[in-house]
């Protein structure tokens, strides 16, 4: 099956028909192929995050109480980290595909990465994520069920359509992230908006990549079942109940959009301005970075008395715990969490591997917590507020940032997504238009331009 691209210019062929694609020998193939494939990717996922999981117990609190330590002592993320930020330095390094995509530059997706860059990718992916990087999984899933997807498909049909094959491949992915977010519709939301998917041809390429997440969310479910290790989905537990919208609250909206958008873009463009340095001297400074986020985490955690993992790993697992038990935290324990948090979060993007998403939630989730101390504002609306603002500020993805920040919240989410949508809008909006000019383009040399008509 092929699907071409969309035509430019008055001489360029019109697009297929989707209603002949769809009822072509060819697509129906294309499904089952999808469908198949879906089995074996969503079950490597779900070994991959099982082994992050494992590596993760072992090196935070296994091994330190192997050492003799009575518990797992507030300064040990800093060796921990640094000997991860080796680690993934030389992978950069040394293996084709420069670990995957810099998390930096946001949620990328570009297309399958080849079988020979695979290994580089796991391996680091999974010593930031294993030993507490402020990085999240759902980029390395991406990148890695795409290039099993096509290697797959490749190793038995050679001659392979490219077209068909970036299909299969963005299936693979999506068969990956199936459960990741809570909901097999908001991986699936979150690729297609990433990929700019759009257009009369969207639901021709769209439909083999839901059907690769619902395989996939099956799978998950059947090895969760099996092995009692868990789904590893995004899961809220008792939500607060959430209070009407009113005029308070579309002010809050504003405000929490506001300062998304300003605290997403010093995250970013940190990162980015740390990168470039980062990129010069790829060793010593990618250690000095590991090093200097777990001294982020041991200030957080000598100052607040809380334990410095709040301040590590992704926050997907801890924003379940941060909403139930957000009545034990003050305004300043959670002030000083947000700034410890994006501190960390930004030395992260700028030299590991992984995804910028649940980072960016947590972060966003903590700080519209905080907000919920002051008069006119609920615990659930500013959570769910702060999710979504701080998602798009980081993200660029609207639709997903909504989704985000209210399905997970079940019944209370459509209570507050009117709030959440303000908020979504105000800080995107000025998130865009806080972000750099694009560079202009070059001009056209005097050669190669066109003759003057007469």
């Amino acid at each position: 099956m092929s699907v071409p691209a969309t035509p430019i210019g008055p001489s360029a062929p019109a697009p297929p028909d989707p209603l002949t694609v769809v009822r072509s020998r060819g697509y129906a193939v294309l499904l089952v192929m999808t469908a198949l494939l879906g089995i074996p990717i969503s079950a490597a996922a779900f070994g991959f995050l099982a082994l992050v999981s494992e590596l993760q117990s072992l090196t935070y609190t296994d091994l330190p109480r192997g050492l003799g330590f009575a518990g797992t002592p507030s300064w040990w993320p800093i060796p921990l980290l640094a000997v991860a930020g080796l680690l993934v330095a030389l992978a950069i390094r040394y293996l084709p595909g420069e670990g995957g995509h810099k998390p930096a530059e946001g949620l990328v997706t570009k297309g399958a990465p080849s079988a020979a860059e695979l290994p580089g990718i796991a391996l680091a992916a999974l010593a930031s994520l294993a030993a507490g990087a402020v990085i999240g999984p759902e980029a390395p899933l991406i990148a890695l069920g795409g290039g099993l997807a096509v290697f797959a498909v490749r190793s038995v049909k050679r001659d392979i359509q490219p077209s068909a094959s970036a299909v299969l491949g963005a299936a693979g992915s999506f068969a990956a992230v199936s459960t990741l977010l809570g909901s097999p519709l908001l991986g699936a939301f979150l690729l297609m908006e990433a990929a700019g998917l759009g257009g009369a041809m969207m639901g021709v390429v769209l439909a083999p990549g839901l059907l690769a997440a619902g395989v996939g969310a099956l799978i998950f479910t059947g090895l969760d079942s099996w092995t009692g290790l868990g789904t590893y989905s995004l899961v809220l537990g008792h939500v607060p109940h959430a209070d009407r919208p009113d005029v308070a609250g579309f002010g809050w909206a504003l405000v929490i959009g506001v300062a998304s958008a300003f605290l997403g873009t010093g995250i970013r463009r940190s990162a980015l301005f740390l990168q470039a340095r980062v990129e010069r001297r790829r060793v010593v400074v990618t250690v000095l970075t590991g090093a200097l986020v777990g001294v982020t985490a041991l200030v957080y955690a000598e100052g607040t008395g809380k334990d410095a993992s709040e301040v590590l790993y992704s926050g997907q697992d801890a924003l379940s715990p941060l909403l139930a038990g957000q009545a034990g935290y003050t305004v300043g324990t959670l002030v000083v969490l947000v700034v410890c948090k994006a501190v960390a979060y930004s030395l992260s993007l700028s030299s590991f591997r992984g995804g910028p998403v649940f980072p960016s939630m947590f972060v966003g989730a903590a700080g519209g917590l905080a907000m919920a101390h002051l008069p006119g504002l609920d615990v659930t609306s500013g959570f769910a507020m702060g999710v979504g603002a701080m998602c798009v500020a980081m993200l660029k993805l609207p639709m997903t940032a909504v989704l985000l920040a209210t399905l997970l919240l079940g019944t209370q989410g459509l209570i507050v997504m009117p709030l959440v949508i303000v908020a979504v809008v105000v800080s995107y909006v000025l998130s865009l238009r806080l972000a750099p000019a694009p560079a202009a383009p070059a001009p056209v040399p005097s050669s190669t331009a066109s003759p003057p008509t007469s």
